[in-house]
């Protein structure tokens, strides 16, 4: 029944999102704007370009205000605030030393019940963050490895890379509204339901396209925090772990039945592992494994013996 509840917030929360952003958007176009004297309301194709980016940036900055919330309300989770095993104590400890050798307010330590390893961090600021690890991962990885996993994911905290994704979504969000609105008015304007029909199928399909950029965002973005982690604790403990980490998650989700892409979810870009192939790559939101530890052998472990 998790899957059940995570699918209802999110329609729920998608649908208060909605009529947040019309309200917000009706009253900015009509009223706050023109008090200013910028009037958009003469132009269809300037009124379009407002809508697309309080639909694009609005939605998208909402989501990242909001990521906490739906993380701790879709998940099975629990915050480590006093740490009483050994592998929480890892967790937190590390969580706090980076935070103060970063300059950064402390993260929110979370547990989440997950037999499949695996970390994410979230939150709209770097000191408004929380990071999590699954329950498998706490127990399947040794210390050294699951400090690495916390580092990697306090270097996207420390990254900005929650803000600089938000940023991409948005602007890749204003275009795709737009161009499909630009390119299906005409048709609108003779037939509306044909031209809504074509709108929607626009929409999706740009959609599509604007995966593209945000993906290989996202990849690069893995490579960063990655390194990250090697700086920090060591570039053989984070090979490591992502080397444990790919053979556990398919050896659990092969026991449990499930594919690939069912294990993908709202945070799936902000998980240390996660999907690494697709339609030539272009699609898949982290690099292949091997990828990943190519890079990190590379760099010098001064935390090597």
């Amino acid at each position: 029944m998790q899957w059940f509840k995570g699918i209802f917030l999110l329609i729920v929360t998608n649908l208060l999102i909605f009529f947040t952003l019309v309200i917000s958007g009706t009253i900015l176009i009509n009223f706050v704007l023109p008090s200013f004297g910028i009037d958009l309301r003469d132009s269809l194709a300037t009124q379009d370009f407002a809508w697309a980016m309080v639909f694009g940036f609005g939605g998208a900055f909402i989501s990242l205000f909001m990521s906490k919330f739906l993380a701790k309300r879709g998940m099975r989770m629990q915050q480590i605030t006093d740490p009483s095993t050994p592998k929480e104590k890892v967790v937190y400890n590390t969580v706090a030393e980076l935070a103060r050798s970063e300059g950064i307010k402390m993260p929110e330590v979370w547990v989440y019940w997950d037999d499949v390893p695996n970390a994410f961090a979230t939150g709209p600021t770097r000191n408004n963050a929380m990071v999590a690890v699954s329950s498998g991962l706490a127990m399947n990885l040794s210390d050294d490895e699951l400090r690495a996993v916390v580092a990697h994911e306090i270097g996207h905290v420390t990254n900005g890379d929650m803000m600089a994704t938000t940023l991409l979504q948005g602007l890749m969000n204003t275009f795709v509204y737009f161009l499909a609105r630009m390119i299906s008015r005409p048709l609108m304007e003779r037939n509306y339901w044909m031209g809504f029909a074509v709108y929607m199928a626009l929409q999706f399909m740009l959609s599509v396209l604007a995966m593209i950029p945000i993906c290989w965002f996202s990849r690069r973005r893995e490579f960063r925090a990655d390194a990250f982690a090697a700086h920090a604790v060591g570039a053989q403990a984070m090979a490591s772990a992502l080397q444990k980490i790919s053979a556990l998650s398919e050896r659990t989700l092969a026991s449990d039945h499930r594919e690939e892409g069912m294990s993908e979810d709202a945070l799936a870009t902000m998980k240390i592992h996660g999907q690494s192939s697709g339609f030539s790559h272009l699609f898949a939101t982290h690099p292949p494994t091997e990828a990943r530890i190519a890079a990190l052998r590379a760099l010098p472990d001064k935390h090597s013996n």
